[in-house]
């Protein structure tokens, strides 16, 4: 945002950070369609995170589950928009940054198709997956928000859609918005999502290593121990990981892309509800993994997800409907049309 320095979710960062001399384009296409800027929000630190923990500025409340974290990394978007203070969280989604928190606060969010919205602007993590994604409260300010930033599409309902067991009450009855017939399946993925995970995240650690090792680098313990970690993985990738990583996600991108072919796949957004706010970093782990598993299909192949809030007797979960590349504005209705 012009005149405002990007933080990264981190004070050693900002302390370096000059300010921005223009709007990133998503700022700027929302401003000039009448939006007004009521705040800046923390992110987990460079947005490597799914929890919304923070260690230098600590966890944003989460009103939708006060015991439990926002997810993130685009957590203080989201918490804004849970407790009103504004209309739209703009962040971003790498493995699931818009679509976890989303999840968390019981909120509609989309990660859009990767290039859909111009990134410039974006501090980077991954550039392979980075994309900017929003936050609402109700599903047609969602729809409203991706007319502003989406480029221009014929809204193609899915007539199919394909749900995992544990969601399937909740898609049957979006689907019955839709017109659509819904199958449930368990999905010959299922075996092979650890491979998928892995080659993910190689080519993000690699990425997010050549974009800010030689920060890391010069300023160590500047980040939590957790992030630096997932930073430094990405300094152990070699070439020919990396090269062998990248050709399997080429190949999963294909297939999905075939399969998706006038279908959508309902699946939880999350690996359940936002973990408990006080919490073992083993159990933290289990959840980013369980929540990865879920959300990296859409991430590694590209896709758009969009979510829709659910309510359950655990806590806030979200129902994400993934689709084919350019199938945005579709799923932006279905949403509005489900809600």
């Amino acid at each position: 945002m012009a005149g405002h320095a990007v933080g990264a979710g981190n004070p050693t960062w900002l302390a370096s950070a000059p300010p921005s001399e223009v709007d990133a384009t998503a700022v700027a296409r929302l401003r000039a369609a009448g939006a007004s800027v009521v705040g800046l929000a923390q992110t987990d630190e460079l947005a490597f995170s799914l929890s919304g923990t923070n260690i230098h500025y600590g966890t944003p409340p989460n009103p939708a589950a006060p015991d439990r974290v926002t997810g993130g990394s685009s957590s203080g978007p989201a918490a804004a928009v849970a407790l009103g203070e504004a209309d739209v969280g703009l962040g971003t989604d790498t493995g699931g940054s818009i679509r976890v928190p989303a999840s968390c606060c019981g909120l509609f969010g989309i990660r859009p198709t990767h290039g859909a919205v111009p990134s410039d602007g974006v501090l980077g993590l991954a550039p392979s997956f980075d994309t900017v994604g929003w936050l609402t409260r109700d599903a047609a300010t969602l729809r409203t928000v991706g007319s502003v930033l989406l480029p221009a599409k014929p809204v193609v309902p899915a007539r199919r859609v394909v749900a995992v067991p544990e969601v399937a009450p909740d898609a049957r009855r979006a689907a019955a918005t839709w017109g659509a017939e819904v199958e449930v399946a368990e999905l010959g993925w299922e075996e092979r999502l650890p491979a998928l995970l892995a080659a993910f995240r190689q080519v993000q650690a690699a990425e997010a290593w050549r974009l800010h090792g030689a920060w890391i680098r010069a300023h160590p313990g500047a980040l939590a121990d957790d992030v630096e970690a997932r930073f430094r993985y990405g300094d152990s990738v070699t070439a020919a990981d990396e090269l062998r990583a990248r050709a399997l996600l080429r190949d999963w991108r294909a297939e999905v892309g075939e399969w998706l072919s006038g279908a959508w796949l309902a699946l939880p957004a999350a690996g359940g509800p936002g973990h408990p706010r006080a919490v073992t970093v083993a159990d933290k782990d289990a959840w980013r993994v369980a929540t990865l598993r879920r959300t990296v299909l859409a991430s590694a192949c590209g896709l758009p997800s969009a979510v829709l809030p659910l309510r359950t007797a655990q806590g806030p979960q979200g129902l994400a409907v993934v689709g084919a590349a350019g199938d945005d504005h579709g799923l932006l209705e279905a949403l509005a049309r489900a809600a």
